[in-house]
């Protein structure tokens, strides 16, 4: 479909050559952007060539660069240009010629306006202006120069004005003023005169609208008008109304238009000469957004006839219209088409063959409609002509191409009106960035107003493999040049990418590509549909359910509003929303607008499902109850165990209150009774889950035991009292007393112990903002007002201001301020890193020095600390359960004890049958009127049930709670705080230990490991230079700063140091200032003086014009390829020291990492930390394996990668960023030092931050876990002496359960279980001398070589050890302090304090002295 401008000078015939001489032409080059292939250039050049006033064209792929000659008084530079731009390229004149552009004309008056722009760094800047400009209603097209700090916007002013183009644009970060507007072309009748004589495939679509208005016009006065009345549903606010009638007012025909709001109604004065009810219908429908919905009242719709489905495009004069019949249309299949040049060159070119009467082609579909006399040329012909141009061509059926007219209709061609006027329904909408099929190509069809593109499509995409926020950059940055890309949101910690796209331009699978063209694995997540916000609001002044109705539609009637629920009861709201459309603020706006009051409903941090609290309170009730009816069960057994002085004569508790019941029973049962169903209660639920789970744990075995004894023991009391019995039987009522009191309470010191896990997540919450400031940006990026907005508040996009030493309160980008950034936090590295505009800022991080503006990126559940705290919370969930040694046995022992006495029963029964006798002398039966059979069943009962009650497991209850309680008490008397039975009883399993770097093998903090001075010692001595150096660095808060002073004082042995004034720190460089007052530190009778001193990198001393020699630059690399930082002093103009910092080694790091690998365990080293400070510790701790720049989630799936494997793993660690890791390891260690986060995630606790303690720990393990044995077997040799004898197997030798034999049983062996646990507190924790001596002579340090260091998850290693020249200098820069100045958090940049490194240690002493 051809279109050109009115300024086309399509009213010459003639050639050009004839007309004009050769001094009336003109060459000159134009610079094309956005070509990418040779059809690019054909497309160009064939356009460019047909229009008048062109000579010749040459256009360059290689240079981008087309060579023109045109005749100037014919077509100008600007109309070349602006033709090229129409094509989807950007055009611009080489020359600088064409500083003001004019607009071009279209019925949509089109402005153009030029704003100055400062503050634009790089080409990413250029592309964030363009993308966030295109994508503004009314923005036709957008250029911005970075070279000329300018932009040259085409706008429609109707929908935007200048001033909110500068706006945006300040918003951004930038500055923009206006430099000029340019007024609007129109036609003048010239023009319009010129164009009725064109060749109708080149009328432009503008002049055919004017001049259908100006024919209108003049023959509207001998025409007649109709008024009508449309329906018209889908308006939402006056802009709508202006929409409407702007665009219908200027269809030829249409003499007035009204439309109301309130009624839903357009009415309508027409002359139905010109144009139908129907096309009216339609062409309002057509109207941007696209939302409308016309309906023509009934019997108004016949008036006039409506060819436009049948008739295709159509122009000129009704002649023209008649013999239109001829033509038929033809759908072709195209295949290889990639841009939107394609469509442009293949429409130009077949065009233009004879016969074409039009030609539409659409890249989405693959396709192109042809409208052509058969007459003249056949569809054949016009595929064989579309595949002589390079693509894939094929006629489609007769049937399809009718419906496929059908459906471009609407789009493209000309509605035939019964008057013969063609009306453009493309051509209605021009007012609201409406763009004919040749503005479509290109980057222009990134503008999602554009009627003729797809709306923007959002995917997901999941990403492995980033480190470090320069991977995210990285990503963010080469998407964005990307065409079709409008926006692109990165997650690192969610490992996520949110990206907004045109489906037309680009596809999901196509960007997953181009993510792993940069070297990450990208996966498009199918499901996904993105964490839309979710809120939840406490709303008051709610009244009845009409209130309810109206907020609901109100809510759901809202753009980027999902769903909207409100209940009138609880006053609450539930509401899902789209983050980048609305925010929680907006939707509160909305509802109080209304009349109400919302706030936020109040999420409690600590209700979780972690929190145990029921199980507590639970377990205590049991406890307590157990032990408040348990004691005098208790103190009645031991009554009963001491013999009575006179053997015949009864207890006076065995005295019977009526025949058959005795006090002693009666007194049992009450108590028995209690503790059965209030204590136990809680016990039957866990028996009844683990039953229907199918299996048998020891809650089973405790229930069992318990109800049996407790039923067998009333069964038979009430037996005797029915029978009127002289003795009351022996019953077996002090059992559950005795087994729930002991288990109850580990059951309850247990989850008191797990509790502690929740209570990470409460501190994790903790350390999130409660509050941000948001700021309202006004002209020239000034801040107009401030507020304070709760946390849950903040919106993605929001602008908010952070003042030094506060925390960040989501995550975002760095819009204004350069500032230091404390994020030990997530990296676990104690370095500040800069932060300046364009670096990516992680909440709940500390803001050190300057303040700073950011833009909020991720909010709520979406950033980096939210998905920690998710880490922990996944850990802690999916973590197998350690299954208890007591509940395996159970497993066995249950089944086996049924089996047994089912087995006593039947025995009994069948000798009973066969013998009589045997049971008669072993079971005297007082009644002589109870029958033989019931005589031997309820011996045979009595024999099973005895048997079932002796083998109570009271002792194997307690094997396992005592052995832990002792041994969790020895193990906290020895500096090892462990939260439980379950981390006690897995330690002694373990195969893999991980230690952390900061914090954990080193001390976390930086140390100065060396001083060396330049200087002659005479002339400033180094007392002298540490004394100067020390007062200089006292005034700054960096780390390394803090550590000189420390060593200064140190080394003075004084905690005064001189006076400082004209302090300067330069973040990333350096300090300057002047010191004086030293002397009294120094000799106190010197006379005073003032030092001018400067501390910092190399760098820092170059701009202050110190040079530094080579030696000495040596001797800084040097140090930092050991992964320290050497920094340099000058004093008074002269460089007289280098002082190198490093995070040093714990000095038993080797020690235990070799203890560790004697006792078979595998040991690896796993950092966020850079890769070759974290290979520098491990050559000196002894650790062979290294993963080095990992992040949190990467050091879980490391854990679950071992655990995978069947290896029991422990993690060592300290920071929050460890948090996860511990959470999810089978035994988590955490350094007591640490952050609370960590401490309350991990299972065992160093209190006294000795790395030591690890090896003690699974020493104590395996020690408690022999004892917990031993008490099994205790337990079970009572057990194995006391069922024979319960279920009769020694009756033959006289051997015969007495009464008391089963009491005395069950106290004996829970007595001997007990001291066998106590026996624990002998445990003497293996002292230093004993490790020290065991690995005399055996530990080296490794060499560089032994140490494999992987990146990441990556499981290859990564860079070999031996570092080449250019490595030495790129880390050289790296290392030194300029290093603060990147702010990557890890890949390519070290931070600084990790380098901790004992190489000092290497040194011999001497030459220590020497240097220092």
């Amino acid at each position: 479909m051809k279109q050109s401008f009115a300024f086309d000078n399509v009213g010459y015939e003639d050639g050009l050559d004839s007309v004009y001489p050769s001094s009336a032409t003109a060459t000159t080059n134009i610079s094309i952007l956005g070509m990418t292939c040779q059809s690019c250039v054909k497309s160009i050049e064939g356009r460019i060539s047909g229009l008048k006033g062109i000579i010749s064209i040459k256009v360059s792929l290689e240079q981008g660069i087309a060579t023109v000659k045109y005749v100037p008084s014919v077509m100008s530079l600007q109309q070349i240009c602006h033709e090229i731009g129409d094509m989807g390229f950007e055009a611009s004149v080489t020359e600088g010629k064409a500083a003001s552009w004019p607009s071009r004309s279209s019925p949509a008056q089109e402005a153009v306006v030029k704003l100055r722009i400062e503050g634009m760094t790089c080409q990413s800047c250029v592309s964030s202006i363009e993308g966030k400009i295109r994508k503004l209603q009314g923005v036709v097209r957008v250029k911005v120069s970075l070279g000329n700090q300018e932009a040259v916007i085409t706008y429609q002013p109707y929908l935007i004005q200048p001033e909110d183009l500068r706006d945006h644009v300040n918003d951004m970060g930038f500055e923009a003023a206006i430099k000029n507007k340019m007024t609007p072309l129109s036609l003048g009748p010239i023009d319009i005169g010129r164009l009725q004589s064109t060749n109708p495939k080149r009328l432009s679509a503008s002049a055919n609208q004017n001049f259908n208005n100006s024919e209108t016009l003049e023959g509207s006065q001998g025409s007649h008008v109709v008024t009508t009345q449309l329906t018209v549903d889908g308006m939402h606010c006056k802009s709508c109304v202006l929409n409407i009638e702007e665009n219908i007012g200027q269809l030829p025909g249409v003499q007035n238009i009204q439309v109301s709001l309130e009624n839903r109604t357009a009415q309508v004065q027409y002359d139905p000469s010109c144009i139908t009810p129907v096309s009216l219908k339609r062409a309002i429908e057509a109207l941007p957004p696209g939302n409308f919905k016309v309906s023509v009242p009934d019997g108004v719709e016949g008036k006039g006839t409506d060819n436009g489905s049948s008739s295709p495009h159509s122009y000129g004069s009704p002649q023209r219209n008649q013999g239109q019949s001829m033509y038929s249309t033809v759908v072709l299949r195209i295949a290889g088409m990639t841009c939107a040049s394609c469509v442009q060159s293949i429409e130009d070119v077949i065009s233009q063959r004879e016969g074409v009467q039009q030609i539409s082609v659409s890249l989405a579909e693959g396709t192109g409609t042809v409208l052509y006399d058969p007459s003249v040329i056949s569809p054949e012909e016009l595929k064989a002509a579309v595949e002589d141009m390079g693509f894939e061509a094929s006629v489609i059926p007769e049937n399809y191409s009718t419906n496929h007219v059908g459906s471009h209709n609407v789009g493209n061609y000309v509605a035939q009106t019964a008057g013969g006027v063609p009306v453009s329904v493309q051509g209605v909408a021009p007012h609201t960035g409406g763009l004919s099929k040749n503005h479509e190509s290109g980057r222009l069809s990134k503008s999602p107003q554009s009627t003729g593109t797809v709306a923007p499509q959002k995917c997901f995409l999941q990403i492995k493999g980033m480190t470090c926020a320069s991977c995210v950059s990285n990503i963010e940055r080469n998407l964005q040049k990307e065409a079709g890309v409008l926006s692109v949101l990165v997650a690192l910690m969610a490992g996520k990418a949110e990206v907004k796209y045109n489906p037309e331009i680009i596809q999901p699978v196509e960007i997953a590509q181009l993510i792993q063209d940069l070297g990450f694995e990208a996966a498009v997540m199918e499901d996904y549909t993105g964490s839309g916000g979710d809120l939840e609001l406490i709303i008051t002044g709610m009244t009845c359910a009409s209130c309810v109705h109206n907020i609901e539609s109100k809510l759901t009637r809202t753009n980027g509003i999902t769903y909207a629920s409100v209940a009138l009861a609880t006053s609450k709201a539930h509401i899902k929303f789209d983050p980048e459309i609305i925010g929680p603020r907006d939707i509160i706006k909305i509802i109080e607008e209304i009349g109400f009051h919302a706030s936020l409903a109040q999420r409690n941090p600590s209700a979780h499902h972690l929190d145990h609290k029921m199980e507590i309170k639970q377990w205590k009730k049991s406890f307590l109850c157990s032990l408040v009816f348990g004691i005098p069960v208790m103190g009645l057994m031991i009554y009963m165990l001491i013999p009575s002085n006179e053997p015949h004569e009864a207890m006076v508790l065995d005295h019977n209150i009526i025949p058959g019941l005795s006090i002693l029973n009666l007194i049992f049962f009450i108590l028995c009774t209690f503790v059965q169903f209030l204590g136990g209660w809680y016990f039957y639920v866990q028996a009844y889950k683990s039953l229907r789970h199918r299996s048998a744990n020891m809650d089973v075995l405790i229930v069992l035991a318990t109800s049996i004894a407790y039923v067998y023991s009333l069964v038979i009391l009430v037996v005797a009292v029915a029978e009127k019995a002289e003795r009351s039987p022996v019953t077996f009522f002090d059992t559950p007393p005795m087994l729930f009191v002991f288990i109850a309470l580990g059951r309850w010191l247990e989850h008191v112990a797990k509790s502690k896990t929740s209570e990470a997540l409460a501190k994790l919450m903790s350390l999130q903002a409660t509050e941000a400031t948001v700021v309202t940006l006004g002209e020239d990026n000034l801040i107009i007002r401030e507020e304070q907005v709760p946390m849950e508040l903040v919106q993605r996009g929001d602008i908010i201001k952070v003042v030094p030493g506060g925390k960040f309160p989501v995550d975002g980008k760095v819009l204004e301020g350069n500032t230091m950034a404390d994020e030990s936090l997530i990296t676990g590295e104690a370095m500040p890193v800069t932060k300046k505009p364009g670096s990516i800022v992680i909440a709940g991080s500390i803001n050190a020095h300057g303040s700073v503006l950011i833009e909020a990126t991720h909010v709520g559940n979406e950033t980096t600390l939210a998905q920690i705290v998710k880490l922990v919370e996944e850990a802690q969930m999916s973590k197998a359960p350690i299954q208890q040694l007591a509940d395996r046995f159970s497993g066995y022992f249950v089944p086996f004890i049924i089996i047994i006495s089912t087995l006593t029963l039947v025995v009994w029964i069948v000798i009973g049958f066969i013998d009589f006798g045997v049971v008669q002398k072993y079971f005297p039966n007082p009644h002589k009127h109870i029958s033989q059979t019931e005589v031997i069943i309820r011996f045979a009962f009595q024999t099973s049930i005895t048997v079932l009650c002796i083998a109570c497991p009271c002792s194997l209850g307690l094997a396992t709670p005592t052995a832990v309680m002792v041994g969790t008490g020895v193990a906290a008397q020895n500096g090892v705080l462990i939260k439980g039975g379950k981390p006690l009883e897995m330690a002694h399993k373990i195969k893999t230990v991980m230690f952390d770097k900061t914090g954990t093998i080193t001390h976390g903090v930086p140390r100065v490991m060396r001083v060396l001075l330049l200087v002659d010692v005479a002339a400033l001595p180094l007392r002298k230079v540490l004394a100067v150096v020390g007062t200089a660095e006292a005034s700054s808060e960096h780390p390394l700063g803090v550590a000189v002073t420390k060593y200064c004082k140190e080394v003075l042995g004084t905690e005064t140091l001189g006076y400082c004034t004209d302090f300067q720190a330069v973040p990333g460089c350096g300090i300057g200032c002047k010191v004086s007052s030293v002397e009294a530190i120094l000799a106190p009778d010197a006379a005073p003086q003032t030092f001018s001193v400067l501390i910092g990198n190399r760098e820092w001393m170059r701009r202050n014009g110190l040079t530094i020699s080579s030696d000495v630059s040596d001797a800084m690399t040097d140090h930092e390829m050991k992964g320290q930082t050497a920094i340099l002093a000058a004093i008074d103009g002269v460089l007289c020291g280098m002082i190198a910092i490093a995070d040093a080694v714990k000095p038993e790091a080797a020690l235990a990492v070799h203890t560790l690998k004697n006792m078979g365990v595998d040991v690896v080293l796993i950092t966020g930390d850079n890769r070759k400070t974290a290979r520098a510790i491990a050559t000196q701790v002894g650790i062979n394996k290294v993963f080095a720049e990992v992040l949190p989630s990467h050091k879980v799936a490391k854990v679950q990668e071992l655990q995978n494997k069947g290896k029991k793993v422990a993690m060592v660690g300290d920071g929050v960023n460890d948090s996860p890791a511990l959470a999810q390891a089978d035994v988590g260690i955490a350094i007591g030092t640490g952050t609370d986060v960590a401490i309350e995630a991990a299972d065992v606790v160093l209190i006294r931050n000795d790395l030591l303690d690890v090896v003690a720990s699974i020493h104590l393990s395996k020690r408690t876990v022999r004892r917990i044995r031993v008490n099994l077997v205790l337990a079970l040799i009572y057990n194995l002496v006391g069922i024979p004898i319960a279920a009769g197997v020694f009756m033959p030798l006289g051997i015969v359960l007495q009464p008391w034999m089963g009491s005395a049983a069950m106290a004996a062996s829970s007595v001997s279980v007990v001291l066998s646990s106590l026996q624990l507190k002998c445990y003497k924790k293996p002292d230093l001398e004993r490790y020290e001596a065991q690995a005399h002579g055996r530990m080296k340090p490794l060499s560089a070589s032994q140490v494999s260091v992987h990146i990441g998850m990556d499981d290859r290693q990564r860079d070999s050890p031996r570092a080449t020249p250019w490595d030495q200098v790129s880390y050289v820069s790296q290392v030194s302090l300029s290093s603060l100045t990147s702010d990557r958090l890890s890949r390519h940049s070290t931070m600084v304090d990790d380098g901790g490194d004992k190489w000092s240690l290497l040194l011999n002493d001497r030459d220590d002295e020497q240097y220092i």
